[in-house]
């Protein structure tokens, strides 16, 4: 077992030595830095789809930023592993943005359209009832999802757009942020969309407590 493991850690471990010599190479206290103490700007709430690496994408250092990732970037409020980390975020780490992220190609989105005639709808499995709660997140998007004249691909990608939008509004009312808000703390709130063809983020919605307010 451990001869197995450590073959096929190999490969990982070469790229970790690797990518820590070039960062003590260009400066040596790199490391030291993070030892003590992370204060990151923002929470990164993502897809845990692979190709869509919150620090990559954006050039981040270790420390800038604190990240969840789940199927289709859901905000789910009964969810204690996600709300733990919204509440830790806001109340501990103070964080002065939340920017919460879908990708074109979004399997979970793909998988909610299917889902009436896929084998998950025959199942009671943690999946599933993850894909039936995206699948209901997009009802109304999913309403207009064979819009005349649109290429399977335009009818995906708006999809995709529709729940960033509707993560975005389930954030906007969550007790932590409402919280923090309602407590005058900086909280700026970003609904983006990536790109896995271009590697561009686009921003689609922003809200930040004086909108809340007035």
């Amino acid at each position: 077992m451990e001869t197995t493991t450590l073959t096929t850690l190999k490969p990982l471990l070469a790229k970790n030595r690797s990518w820590a010599l070039q960062k003590t190479q260009r400066n040596p206290r790199y490391f030291e830095r993070y030892l003590h103490q992370q204060k990151p700007h923002s929470l990164w709430i993502g897809c845990s789809d692979s190709r869509v690496p919150a620090e990559v994408l954006t050039g981040a250092d270790p420390g800038e930023l604190f990240v969840h990732r789940n199927i289709a970037n859901m905000v789910l409020t009964d969810d204690d592993n996600f709300m733990s980390v919204l509440q830790y975020a806001l109340e501990y780490l103070e964080v002065k943005r939340i920017v919460l992220c879908g990708h074109y190609g979004c399997g979970g989105v793909q998988a909610a359209v299917a889902l009436p005639d896929s084998p998950l709808a025959q199942e009671n499995s943690p999946l599933s009832r993850r894909i039936a709660a995206l699948r209901m997140a997009l009802t109304d998007g999913l309403a207009a999802f064979h819009a005349a004249g649109e290429t399977d691909t335009a009818r995906h990608n708006r999809l995709v757009e529709a729940n960033v939008l509707a993560q975005f509004a389930n954030l906007a009312v969550s007790a932590p942020v409402l919280q923090a808000w309602r407590g005058g703390k900086e909280l700026d709130l970003f609904g983006c969309v990536y790109d896995l063809q271009s590697g561009h983020l686009t921003e689609l919605i922003q809200q930040s407590a004086e909108e809340t307010s007035s």
